[in-house]
């Protein structure tokens, strides 16, 4: 494996992928029609990994963070998002950057003990791009987190610092890239370059340009945090953690990444877990790997991961606990306007009630004038699924409401709790559905996000069968008995089958001039297989309370 790290690693064409692999992942998209479906990153996955991890270490244990505030005082801080507009209310998004760079958050050299084990080369290898970008959204009444990886390569408008001339066009790794050599060379123009200052004042450019361009693209989404982190971190970390539970759905192996595995569930090693998340590629071109197969590779592995920082004691025992705040400290840059306290309260719904992941789509594979691999999007189509997905509780009150009103009462749904489990991966349907169907008689009783489910379903408790055919009846559903239910209890389950149609999200119409779309994709489960696996026009989602199975 080790002699497999090192030809991957030391490819000239590394830190973008092989050209030839991406000419060919082309062309099976554009050869990829799903029969029955409507079509719609990561070298780098390291430092994805490794920011979420920090956000599992904080909501694990607000007690440990404060013992070790001195450790975490080294972090990087930086008011690259002073003035930029935030969230209403009490929710946050924050922004997962990944960057490809060989040198830590203070610019500075690895010992060469790491890079001997990272196979990487040395300080002069890799850059500046953003390889990794996942918004995560933290609700304020502590209800699922969302995150929302963004492909690498995804070719949009950079923003305006990234780029001597306008329009600004590139992939949108690199407008971290490009906005801190651009703030480099002219520091250093003026004078600056033996300030102390130069390095951290051309990374806040960098971050800025990207934070901006991300905020942009998926339609002016505020970004209230930042969490940045550089690539030994994540090797740092899977050696405190390992081993790790993962679970796949073929045999698979990579000569470039070392990847060599079998079909089903096991534990890997640190080294072991860095080909887990760069595989992209099998000999098998029937399964049809792309750099969208490794993202979803890696969200799995963020769940198994931070599944494991739970069993295993980590965030709990004061050893272990201090060896992740010591990679915090070299290898992870924050917004100086973090609450580090008020975020561990908000994030412990990462890890208490789990997260629903999210890769959004592409359209296709192409090139760009330089000749460089470029995904093509629809940023009309983006937008919308990210407003869908990121859709507040708040303010259908009124119109479901008014609905309601004019439809019946179901029959015999009086005295009767209905419970409803939305897993349509489609936030905040479940209130809205529940605050209808309790106009037309049910007690209102809990409104849940569930796993991702294709089926929609009615169950119900003794004494609840007729309350349950009716709707079951009204819905085109039909109901069935549940001994786990309680007594005068209905649970109406909303699968991806409902999500955009007739009858269900009848009862909980969108408001007038709300900026979701009027048919936003269904997302396809991450963990489907065959012929139903998910392609890379697919938004594709992924439940974070099992250790998921991915190709």
């Amino acid at each position: 494996m080790t002699q497999a790290w090192e030809r991957w690693w030391r490819r000239p064409d590394a830190a973008d992928g092989d050209a030839v692999s991406s000419r060919r992942s082309a062309r099976r998209l554009r050869a990829h029609q799903p029969p029955t479906r409507r079509t719609v990153r990561l070298l780098v996955v390291a430092r994805t990994i490794v920011a979420l991890l920090a956000i599992f270490v904080v909501a694990g244990t607000a007690m440990a963070w404060r013992s070790y505030h001195q450790i975490l005082g080294g972090v990087t801080t930086s008011d690259a998002l002073a003035d930029d507009p935030k969230s209403n209310g009490t929710d946050q998004n924050i922004l997962i950057m990944g960057l490809d760079s060989r040198l830590d958050e203070h610019g500075n050299p690895l010992p060469q003990a790491m890079y001997d084990a990272l196979h990487a080369g040395d300080d002069s290898v890799g850059g500046y791009n953003a390889n990794v970008l996942i918004l995560v959204h933290i609700p304020g009444d502590g209800s699922r987190a969302t995150a929302i990886s963004i492909p690498r390569d995804d070719y949009v408008n950079l923003d305006s610092a990234a780029c001597d001339s306008s329009p600004c066009k590139a992939k949108i790794k690199q407008a971290y890239g490009f906005a801190y050599q651009r703030a480099k060379d002219k520091l250093t123009k003026s004078g600056a370059e033996d300030s102390p200052d130069l390095e951290k004042k051309s990374r806040d450019a960098g971050r800025k340009a990207e934070i901006a361009t991300v905020r942009s693209f998926l339609g002016g989404v505020p970004v209230d945090h930042f969490v940045e982190v550089t690539l030994v971190a994540f090797f740092q970390i899977a050696q405190v953690v390992q081993p790790i539970t993962v679970c796949l759905n073929e045999n698979t192996s990579d000569s470039f990444s070392g990847a060599d595995f079998h079909k089903g569930t096991q534990q890997i090693d640190a080294g072991q877990a860095m080909s887990f998340v760069r595989q992209r590629r099998d000999p098998d071109p029937s399964l049809n790997f792309t750099d969208l197969d490794r993202t979803r590779r890696q969200q799995a592995f963020i769940v198994s991961l931070a599944r494991t920082l739970q069993a295993s004691g980590t965030l709990t025992t004061p050893s272990s606990l201090r060896g992740v705040l010591d990679v915090a400290q070299q290898n992870i840059a924050v917004d100086n306007e973090l609450d580090l306290p008020q975020f561990a309260r908000q994030a412990s719904t990462l890890v208490a009630d789990g997260m629903s992941l999210f890769t959004l789509p592409v359209k296709d594979f192409g090139t760009n004038a330089l000749g460089e691999d470029i995904n093509v999007v629809d940023t009309t189509e983006i937008r919308g699924i990210v407003a869908s997905l990121l859709a507040p509780l708040t303010s259908h009150t009124t119109a479901a409401t008014a609905a309601a009103t004019t439809d019946p009462t179901i029959p015999a749904a009086s005295g009767v709790v209905l419970n409803v489990v939305n897993s349509t991966g489609r936030t905040g349907l479940a209130a809205r559905v529940e605050l209808a169907l309790s106009a037309r008689g049910f007690i209102r009783g809990a409104a849940t996000t569930g796993p991702i489910h294709t089926a929609s379903s009615i169950a119900y408790g003794p004494g609840a069968d007729a309350a349950a055919t009716a709707l079951g009846q009204r819905l085109g559903l039909t109901a069935t008995k549940s001994a786990a239910l309680d007594a005068e209890t209905v649970e109406l389950t909303i699968g991806t089958d409902a999500a955009t149609g007739e009858p269900i999200t009848s009862l909980a119409p969108d408001l007038p001039g709300q900026t979701t779309s009027a048919t936003p994709p269904v997302p396809v489960p991450a963990t489907a297989t065959g012929t139903q696996a998910p392609s890379p026009t697919d938004l594709s989602s992924m439940d974070s309370t099992a250790v998921p199975c991915v190709k």
